[in-house]
């Protein structure tokens, strides 16, 4: 396997992890308190749109891996992009601090900008950009078609976007590897930092200012924690699945003398 392909492959397995295991419990989520700090980042409290967007974000990550994997078979890896700046090494790009603290009240990292390049027709999307719902979900061969048009860091963009993956989410290693592979592969980590932050804004003026009982979402990793049990870049916990460990630990219903 070529070491970069590998290295986003890796990436994109957290990140579809992450979705199944959102999909799989975001409908008991829903109803418990701390629901807004993951609702804010798609940001709607609307269970079916929030679904709409986390299956998306799975086949947008499967067509990925299909891709990566039939350039690996032809022996190929992926091209790096090198931006102009000495400032970012295109093998180790310098990685700005962890948002501590409140996310929204940080100021974006600044990444160097991409070198001039032809002006190009806009490359138009294969399916209108009306709001998501599970009827109106592109169909298979559509993503498939969108990712092979799209450098991997767009896709990956794009997964984050639809999975509602902001980096007050991430692990310390999950940003690092995020922001590098933006970084190198034609991304933007500006751009995936402003969208959270947009969307946090949007969140509360339209959701929790019209329905207060929603509860004000977290803004920090513990509240994240709290919230989820892990971030992403850690293996998922499912808050709803008693362990055997926990079911042996509950005292038996008494039959009879002992």
């Amino acid at each position: 396997m070529p070491e970069r392909i590998a290295a986003i492959l890796h990436i994109v397995h957290i990140l579809a992890t992450y979705g199944r295991h959102l999909a799989d419990t975001i409908q008991r989520r829903s109803v418990r308190r701390g629901f807004a700090t993951i609702a804010q980042f798609f940001p709607t409290a609307k269970v079916s749109v929030i679904l709409a967007h986390i299956f998306r974000g799975i086949m947008r990550a499967v067509a990925l891996e299909r891709l990566l994997l039939q350039r690996a078979a032809s022996g190929r890896d992926l091209l790096v992009f090198t931006p102009p700046d000495d400032t970012l090494d295109a093998a180790n790009p310098a990685v700005p601090p962890w948002p501590d603290a409140a996310f929204g009240s940080n100021a974006p990292p600044t990444q160097p900008s991409a070198p001039q390049t032809p002006t190009r027709r806009p490359t138009r999307e294969p399916f209108p950009q009306a709001p998501l719902t599970l009827d109106s979900l592109p169909s298979m061969r559509q993503v498939e078609a969108e990712v092979r048009r799209h450098p991997v860091g767009r896709t990956l963009l794009a997964i984050c976007n639809d999975l509602g993956v902001a980096p007050i989410l991430c692990s310390n290693a999950m940003w690092e590897s995020l922001y590098r592979a933006f970084a190198q592969y034609r991304g933007s980590f500006d751009r995936w930092f402003k969208e959270m932050r947009r969307r946090q804004k949007r969140y509360v003026e339209q959701e929790v200012d019209a329905n207060p009982n929603l509860g004000w979402p977290g803004e920090t990793r513990d509240a994240v924690r709290k919230t989820l049990g892990f971030v992403v870049g850690e293996p998922p916990v499912d808050p709803f699945f008693a362990s055997p460990e926990a079911e042996l630990a509950v005292p038996a219903t008494a039959t009879g003398p002992p």
